[in-house]
């Protein structure tokens, strides 16, 4: 069974994980190494994840109540909840279907007097050009947030150099992932002393807290080979247990009634640790196979069925593909040995009561039976081909018969 989402991390990275839990040390010289890793010239930011780095900023910044900031339609709920807390509106800006980018020409009919910020997000590992963004923030005298969660590419991208705060994650599911922490590239350097100040505030996250997250991804990497997730697959089937309520639990960083206090923390040092060890150790050459897969994959497959596909450049962090029946197609894939899901995290940003006209109608419809196929540089060429062999047949009849 291919996992629809391998961990991607190794065993030394864990191991080391573990090690740096147990030896002491300065957690200071631990953030200045990260920062400096990321950024020579001192305009990075480490902190707990990208959550707590938005929150970060909007704190630093104490924009005023009913402030509005334009998002990109589709995000993770918790990115809108974040912009809430701090007594600002979020608005959303629909998106082009081909390549789930904010529409440009709605931008315009978007903004007001009330306008002060504007976050746009890389979705699906693919990114996009920033500059006709940059120049109708720079016009409107807005700040420009990038979202590069889901579009890490090493040290080939690290912020566009006219975005004020470009955010970077390294949670459970993300590349080169050190189960959490966030490192942000600030453009103004009193922006940056803020929150840094802001966040010295905040307590410490416990070593025995990320030991027991070492721990716990140790088991689900091990879950993740392929033979043993096809047998974690069956006993879930035979035990009656729902596969993807099970797996979205176990990577939840931030409880619901915990949230704030949760995000408010400062990275402990051995996450600090990992977090440089998975930085400076990337290699790029394998997010160059994972990028070969998804082109071959996007290729053979409809377009029109592959959501921000034609995003350039493109990693392929994850692969959406709209089916006709999500349920039998996710049927066949699993009964082949590929195990897709329905399930996700993102969510279209709703209208706030006020503003009228932008419903976010194009993102709804990138998410409406829309299921995420298993892509990965491991996945032989000839498992890629094979997937889309099952796959094609479905496309083509609208729904296919379940396999037995």
């Amino acid at each position: 069974m291919w996992v629809r989402k391998r961990i991607d991390i190794g065993w030394c990275d864990l191991l080391s994980g573990v090690v740096n839990c147990l030896i002491p040390g300065q957690r200071a010289a631990a953030v200045d190494s990260v920062e400096a890793a990321w950024s020579s010239d001192g305009r990075a930011c480490a902190c707990l994840s990208v959550r707590s780095g938005l929150d970060l900023v909007l704190t630093a910044l104490e924009l005023p109540a009913g402030s509005e900031v334009l998002v990109s339609a589709l995000t993770i709920p918790d990115m809108v909840r974040i912009v809430e807390q701090h007594g600002l509106v979020a608005v959303p800006v629909d998106l082009q279907r081909s390549t789930a980018t904010p529409q440009v020409d709605l931008l315009e009919k978007l903004v007001t007097p009330q306008t002060k910020a504007m976050l746009v997000a890389h979705l699906f590992g693919g990114r996009f050009d920033l500059s006709p963004y940059v120049e109708f923030a720079q016009r409107h005298d807005l700040l420009l947030f990038e979202d590069c969660a889901q579009a890490f590419e090493g040290r080939r991208y690290l912020g566009h150099e006219q975005a004020d705060v470009s955010m970077f994650s390294f949670g459970p599911i993300k590349t080169a992932t050190a189960l959490g922490g966030g490192v942000l590239r600030v453009r103004d350097a009193l922006l940056l002393e803020r929150m840094r100040q802001v966040e010295a505030e905040y307590p410490v996250q416990s070593r025995w807290f990320f030991m027991q997250r070492l721990l716990f991804y140790c088991l689900l990497t091990f879950l993740g080979g392929k033979i043993v997730f096809g047998l974690f697959v069956r006993m879930c089937r035979l035990l009656g247990r729902d596969l993807d309520a099970l797996l979205n639990a176990s990577i939840s960083n931030f409880p619901g009634d915990q949230f704030f206090a949760s995000l408010r923390q400062q990275p402990s040092l051995p996450l600090l640790r990992l977090l440089r060890r998975r930085i400076t150790g990337f290699r790029e050459n394998d997010l160059d196979l994972r990028a070969a897969r998804g082109a071959l994959l996007a290729r053979d497959l409809p377009a029109d069925r592959c959501p921000g596909a034609s995003t350039t450049p493109h990693s392929f962090w994850i692969f959406p593909l709209q089916v006709d029946e999500p349920s039998t197609v996710i049927t066949n894939l699993r009964n082949a040995g590929f195990d897709a899901t329905s399930d996700n995290s993102l969510q279209p940003v709703e209208a706030s009561v006020g503003h009228a006209g932008v419903d976010p109608v194009t993102a709804r419809g990138l998410l409406e039976r829309v299921i995420f196929l298993p892509l990965y540089g491991a996945m032989p060429e000839s498992e890629v081909q094979r997937m889309t062999a099952v796959l094609l047949p479905l496309l083509e009849s609208g729904r296919g018969p379940a396999a037995e």
